[in-house]
C-alpha cells in the first residue's frame, strides 16, 4: 500500500499570546495532557521560582522540583526525584532554555509527556526533539520526545531580559544558512533533504528576517515565538537537527568549547555564524540582509562584539567541524586553513561588518 501521509510528533496545545498563563490551569487539565490532574513542575531559580509562587496555590497536589540546572547530572537528578515522588500525568517546565532541556531529558527518562512553559525566547529548543546539556566532556545533544504542549505568554516574555529575546532572533534567522548547508550536502554527497522540514525552517527564518517590528512589539514577538516553535517542529519532521543546525551551530559550539568562560549566548553566536557562513557561501546579498537584521535588533555581527578576537574566530572556525563529526556544511566543503579563514573574515568584516 502506498504511503498516503506521515505521522509527525507535534504538540496538542500551542498557546502563544499575551495573558496565556492566565489560562494555564485550564490548559493543564486538558484530558489529553493530564487526565487525573497529577502534575510535576520543574522550575528554574529565577523566573520559574516567581511563577511557582503564582501557581502553587492553584495546583495544591502538584510537586515542584528545582534540579533543572542545564546539566546532564541535573537532568538525571530531576528524573530520579520525579520518579521517587510518585506517579504523574505530565511534567511541566517553567523557565528558560536550561530548565526546558533538563525537563525534556527527565521526562523522556521517566516516560512522561512534557509541557513547556517558556519565560524567554532565547533559542529554538523550546519545541525541539533535542535536549542540549552540559556534561563532563563539555556539552552534548540528546534525542528526546518533543513537548506535548507549549505555552508562551508574551507578557512574561516582555519581562525577560531583552538580550534573551534578541538571541532568539539570531537562532531563527541562521536557519537560512542551515538549510543551505543541508542542500549543499545533498548536491555534493547525495544526503537526502526533507523538503517539508527544510521549508518549515527556511520560511520561519524569512518571517523573522523581514518582519518590520521590534522585540517590544506583540506582533513581532508572536512571529518570533511561532518561528521558534516551527523550527523545533522541523527537526521532528526531519528526525534530525539538520534543518536547524549547520555551520553556524558548529561555530557556536566551537566558541563554547574553546572559550567557555567568555562565550556569548547561543543565539547571538548562531546569528553571527549564520551571516558569516552565508558570506563564505558567496551569497553576499543574503549575508548582508542577515547582518542588517541582526544589527537592527542589537545583535552582534562581528567576533569582537561578542568578546572574541579575530584570532579566536579563526581558531573556532578551524575547530568547528569537530563539534559535529559527519555533518557536511560550507566549512567542511571549503576546508580553509588558518590564513584563508583570516582573510575571509577580514573580507566579511569589510563588506558587512561596519
Amino acid at each position: 500500500m502506498p504511503v498516503l501521509t506521515r505521522l509527525m510528533p507535534s504538540p496538542v496545545v500551542v498557546d502563544i499570546r499575551a495573558g496565556a498563563l492566565d489560562d494555564l490551569p485550564t490548559i493543564l487539565t486538558d484530558q489529553r495532557i493530564a487526565p487525573t490532574g497529577k502534575l510535576a513542575f520543574a522550575v528554574s531559580g529565577g523566573s520559574g521560582k516567581a511563577l511557582q509562587e503564582r501557581f502553587a496555590p492553584l495546583f495544591p497536589g502538584a510537586q515542584w522540583f528545582s534540579q533543572a540546572d542545564g546539566t546532564l547530572d541535573g537532568a538525571i537528578a530531576l528524573a530520579d526525584a520525579v520518579k521517587k515522588a510518585g506517579r504523574y500525568d505530565a511534567l511541566v517546565s517553567l523557565g528558560g532554555g536550561k530548565v526546558v532541556d533538563c525537563a525534556k531529558y527527565a521526562a523522556a527518562r521517566v516516560g512522561l509527556p512534557l509541557v513547556a512553559v517558556a519565560t524567554n525566547l532565547a533559542h529554538d529548543g523550546l519545541c525541539s526533539p533535542v535536549a542540549t546539556l552540559d556534561n563532563d566532556a563539555g556539552r552534548g545533544s540528546y534525542g528526546v520526545p518533543s513537548p506535548i504542549g507549549v505555552v508562551i505568554d508574551l507578557d512574561v516574555i516582555r519581562d525577560a531580559p531583552v538580550r534573551f529575546v534578541r538571541a532568539g532572533v539570531g537562532d531563527v534567522i541562521c536557519k537560512i544558512s542551515c538549510v543551505a548547508d543541508w542542500e549543499l550536502s545533498n548536491k555534493v554527497n547525495g544526503e537526502l533533504v526533507d523538503g517539508l522540514a527544510a521549508s518549515m525552517a527556511r520560511q520561519s527564518a524569512h518571517a523573522v528576517l523581514r518582519h518590520p517590528g521590534g522585540v517590544g512589539d506583540d506582533a513581532f514577538l508572536t512571529v518570533l515565538a511561532e518561528s521558534l516553535v516551527m523550527c523545533g517542529l522541523s527537526m521532528s519532521v526531519a528526525g534530525d537537527s539538520r534543518p536547524a543546525s549547520g555551520a553556524c551551530h558548529e561555530i557556536s559550539h566551537a566558541f563554547d568549547l574553546l572559550f567557555p568562560k567568555r562565550n556569548a549566548l547561543h543565539g547571538e553566536q548562531c546569528g553571527f555564524g549564520g551571516a558569516f557562513a552565508t558570506f563564505l557561501r558567496g551569497d553576499l546579498e543574503t549575508a548582508g540582509e542577515m547582518a542588517q537584521t541582526l544589527r537592527r535588533h542589537g545583535l552582534p555581527v562581528l567576533a569582537d562584539e561578542m568578546g572574541f578576537s579575530s584570532q579566536d574566530l579563526v581558531e573556532a572556525v578551524l575547530f568547528a567541524p569537530q563539534t559535529r563529526p559527519g555533518r557536511y556544511t560550507i566549512l567542511e566543503h571549503l576546508d580553509y586553513n588558518a590564513d584563508q579563514i583570516k582573510d575571509a573574515y577580514a573580507d566579511y568584516a569589510k563588506a558587512i561588518g561596519s
